[in-house]
């Protein structure tokens, strides 16, 4: 399983410096994060580099990687559970799980998805006082350009 880390949050759990990889080669265990602010609280969003499946977390007492995958997984994993996917976290990520890597984030496009996707989290968040398990499903019902498949004005 690989975490591709923003630099933001690659210091905060001392990941250390990061190589690039290449994706993974089951698209299910490719995940990207990237840590951010909503009024003075951090959290975390992470996102399935392939799909933008995401979910956010707090970032709230997480100083290792360990911690990281542990909340991340279990984001993960409630979120999977909530839209009737609690097989395919067993069967595919529970397993990957065992073997983590992290490095650098690769792709301008998830980034900048990712990004739109934390504008809309913020809010929720900060403003709206959603829990972080709530803002999930809210995330993943935003249109993102990169699911457009390199075609200009689509969105997926």
């Amino acid at each position: 399983m690989i975490f591709l880390l923003s630099q933001k949050l690659s210091p905060k759990i001392k990941a250390g410096p990061l190589e690039s990889l290449p994706l993974a080669e089951n698209p299910l265990t490719d995940w990207s994060a990237h840590l951010f602010l909503a009024g003075r609280t951090q959290y975390i969003i992470v996102s399935n580099t392939k799909t933008l499946y995401s979910t956010a977390t707090s970032g709230r007492g997480i100083t290792n990687g360990n911690e990281f995958v542990n909340s991340a997984l279990h984001s993960i994993q409630q979120l999977m559970s909530v839209d009737g996917y609690g097989a395919v976290f067993d069967r595919w990520l529970a397993l990957a799980s065992e073997s983590v890597c992290f490095a650098k984030a690769l792709n301008c496009s998830v980034t900048g998805s990712m990004s739109d996707m934390i504008y809309h989290a913020t809010y929720w968040l900060a403003d709206c006082e959603f829990w972080p398990q709530a803002i999930g499903p809210k995330l993943n019902d935003i249109p993102v350009s990169a699911l457009g498949q390199g075609k200009p004005g689509t969105y997926g």
